[in-house]
C-alpha cells in the first residue's frame, strides 16, 4: 500500500511539480492551498507524512502544525515544513511547533523525495525495535505498544507524544543518568537521514519538558548538561 502525503502549498506551480515527482515515486498524493482546508484533509484522508508551506493566506503553516500536533485521535503525521530561502528564525519556530524536519525553497525534488523517505524509514525503524519495556519511578514507557505513562501522586496518566518526543523520552528512560550530546540524540533518533541544523534537537526537548515537568524552567528529569547535552534523571524500576 503506497503512503498517503499531504501537500499543502499555495502556488499552484509548486504543488503541480510536487504532486507530478512524488507520484512517479508510487506515493499517494492529494493537495489543498490554505491552511483551513488542510486541517479538514488531515481529518479525512490521515495521511502519512504532510508537506506543509510555512507562509499561506488564512492560517499559516505554524499554526496548521501546532493544531495537527494538538489532536489526541487519529495519525500522527510526519510534518515536512517547506519555507522561503533567508527564514531562518521562522524555520527554528517551525520546528519548535512540531514539525520533523524542513526544506527550503528552491528546493529539487530528488532532494524532496530523500527527505521524505528518511521521514518514512523513521517509522520502519522504529518498529523493527519495539521489543522492550523501560519503567522507572515515574514513567512506564512501552515500546511494543508505543505508548508512555507518567505517575503522578500514585496516579496513572498517559502522555501525548508526537513520534518523535515518544522516541526522545524512550532513548532517556532507556539509561537514566546517562549524558546525551546532541549528536548522540540525532544519531539515535534520526540515524544517517538526519538532515538540517542540530537546534532540532533542543526544540524537541522543550517541547518533551513541557509535557512531563511541572516547572520547566526548573526541570526534574530532563536535565541541561552545560557544555556537553542532556541526561534523564529518574530511577530505574526492575
Amino acid at each position: 500500500m503506497s503512503h498517503k502525503i499531504l501537500i499543502v502549498e499555495d502556488e499552484a506551480e509548486i504543488a503541480r511539480l510536487i504532486t507530478l515527482n512524488l507520484e512517479k515515486e508510487g506515493f499517494d498524493c492529494s493537495h489543498c492551498r490554505d491552511g483551513f482546508a488542510a486541517l479538514e484533509a488531515f481529518k479525512e484522508q490521515q495521511p502519512d507524512v504532510i508537506v506543509l508551506d510555512l507562509m499561506m493566506p488564512g492560517l499559516n503553516g505554524l499554526e496548521v502544525c501546532t493544531r495537527i500536533r494538538r489532536q489526541t485521535e487519529g495519525k500522527d503525521p510526519f510534518i515536512l515544513m517547506l519555507t522561503a530561502k533567508g527564514e531562518e528564525i521562522d524555520r527554528v519556530v517551525g520546528l519548535s511547533t512540531g514539525a520533523d524536519d524542513y526544506l527550503v525553497k528552491p528546493f529539487s525534488a530528488p532532494e524532496l523525495i530523500a527527505r521524505i523517505r528518511a521521514l518514512l524509514r523513521r517509522s520502519l525503524r522504529t518498529i523493527d525495535n519495539q521489543d522492550s519495556q523501560h519503567r522507572t519511578q515515574h514513567f512506564i514507557i512501552n515500546e511494543t505498544q508505543r505508548t508512555a505513562f507518567q505517575l503522578l501522586d500514585g496516579n496513572k496518566q498517559e502522555l501525548n507524544l508526537t513520534t518523535i518526543e515518544f522516541d526522545l523520552l524512550n532513548t532517556f528512560a532507556s539509561q537514566p543518568s546517562r549524558v546525551w550530546n546532541r549528536t548522540q540524540l540525532i544519531d539515535r533518533l534520526w540515524g544517517n537521514d538526519f538532515y538540517g541544523d542540530d537546534r532540532v534537537v533542543d526544540t524537541h526537548v522543550a517541547r518533551l519538558r513541557k509535557k512531563i515537568e511541572s516547572d520547566t524552567a526548573h526541570p526534574q528529569f530532563i536535565k541541561t548538561v552545560l557544555g556537553v547535552g542532556y541526561k534523564f534523571e529518574d530511577e530505574k524500576v526492575k
